[in-house]
């Protein structure tokens, strides 16, 4: 597949405002791209969780991006990694996972970013697909000489530089010891694939130098970092993060995503359309004058179209305005089938529409359950008497069968 060198094109990727810094600079990562060179490219997923947010999605839209340049790029699935569990800036170190979680995700991981990434190239013939590794690869096949080879090349106190290192020891909560290899195994990933860059976000960058690091003492080569922002509330400073549990998964339908879309605060407007839509840049200013609703309309259908292809987005947004703003029922209405003796609020739990009975007493105490005449329902222990239509929560409606 031929290199696209084109200054216009390149600068329009980065123009969508996701690259908050290179090294060892941007000027010399985009003078890489302009002289024809192939390099080998990876984005590192630790699959921690069952679902990728549109914040993971965006960086593997711009791994697609350099893959249509003619670059190749990888995957790189962290089923070893994962298993250790990066650290985090929490009181305590992250859980660490089983191999069957850790499989169980990337299965799910993989179907959730085909739509964005281009794992056959069949218009170049399959001359360039997106490649899927996996580090446990080369991980689980190092001994111990070979990890204590990998530590010499770092200091403590160059892992004490690390922010949430930094805030732990400050806060005088525990570190544990295995927490500092993960740098070292996610730097080593660099090393055993011989990569030019490394696609990051910018709370991986630590973990990136790292692997830049073992780059130049075991590999002779100076490897770019790619460090990409991350999808945030500009006003609260909130990520999108699987570890909160916020954010906007895609794992959802068609409809479920463009709603939980329509639902984010308005600030998240202008950081979604830069960097989870391609509209292009130059709409931006006639985007934003339409309002906030008509311009997350068009942002969620954008999104919608990405993932779920573009009738599927025309439905979900017939379908949104029918529910929402014509105070409608969906068509696709859940169904629950309550039987003799059956609680309400514990068939909901079993049926998956509410996460437990707790959650169930806290939507009634916020008036946030809502029968079919749109009258809020005040006693958590009522008990439908016939087939009724709830509304529970903003978005969710669920048709009860008595």
């Amino acid at each position: 597949m031929k290199i696209i060198t084109d200054p216009q094109r390149i600068d329009e990727i980065f123009a969508r405002g996701t690259v908050v810094e290179a090294f060892p600079s941007l000027v010399e990562l985009k003078k890489k791209l302009l002289s024809g060179d192939r390099i080998r490219v990876y984005i590192g997923l630790d699959p921690t969780g069952t679902a990728i947010h549109l914040g993971h999605a965006k960086n593997i839209m711009f791994l697609e991006e350099l893959r249509q340049l003619g670059h190749e790029v990888i995957v790189l699935f962290g089923d070893f990694t994962a298993q250790i569990g990066d650290p985090t800036d929490k009181s305590a170190a992250r859980k660490q996972l089983s191999a069957e979680d850790v499989k169980r995700n990337m299965q799910s991981w993989v179907r959730q970013i085909e739509p964005i990434i281009d794992f056959k190239d069949e218009a170049n013939g399959g001359s360039n697909p997106a490649l899927l590794k996996y580090n446990s690869q080369w991980l689980a096949k190092l001994n111990f000489i070979d990890v204590v080879g990998l530590a010499s090349n770092f200091t403590v106190q160059q892992m004490l530089e690390r922010d949430m290192f930094e805030k732990r020891m400050k806060d005088n909560t525990p570190i544990h010891l295995h927490e500092f290899l993960y740098p070292l195994m996610q730097g080593y990933d660099s090393v055993a694939m011989d990569v030019d860059a490394e696609l990051c976000g910018t709370d991986q960058t630590f973990n990136a130098l790292a692997g830049r690091t073992l780059m130049k003492r075991l590999g002779d080569k100076d490897k770019f970092v790619i460090a990409l922002n991350l999808v945030a509330n500009p006003v609260t400073g909130q990520l999108m993060s699987k570890s909160n549990g916020t954010g906007v998964f895609i794992d959802q339908s068609s409809g479920d995503l463009y709603g939980s879309i329509m639902a984010l605060p308005d600030p998240m407007i202008e950081p979604l359309f830069v960097n989870c839509t391609r509209i292009p840049l130059s709409h931006k200013d006639e985007l934003l004058a339409k309002g906030p609703r008509d311009a997350k309309a068009a942002i969620a259908f954008d999104i919608v179209k990405r993932f779920h292809g573009e009738e599927a987005a025309k439905i979900a947004e017939e379908s949104f305005v029918k529910t929402f703003a014509k105070g409608g029922v969906p068509e696709d209405i859940i169904e629950v089938k309550l039987a003799a003796g059956d609680q309400l609020s514990e068939a909901l739990v079993k049926a998956g529409i509410i996460p437990s009975k707790t959650e169930w007493r806290r939507l009634i105490d916020a008036g946030a359950v809502r029968n079919g005449d749109d009258e809020k329902i005040t006693d958590p222990n009522w008990q439908p008497t016939a087939e009724i239509v709830l509304k529970v929560g903003k978005r969710r409606f669920v048709k009860v069968v008595v």
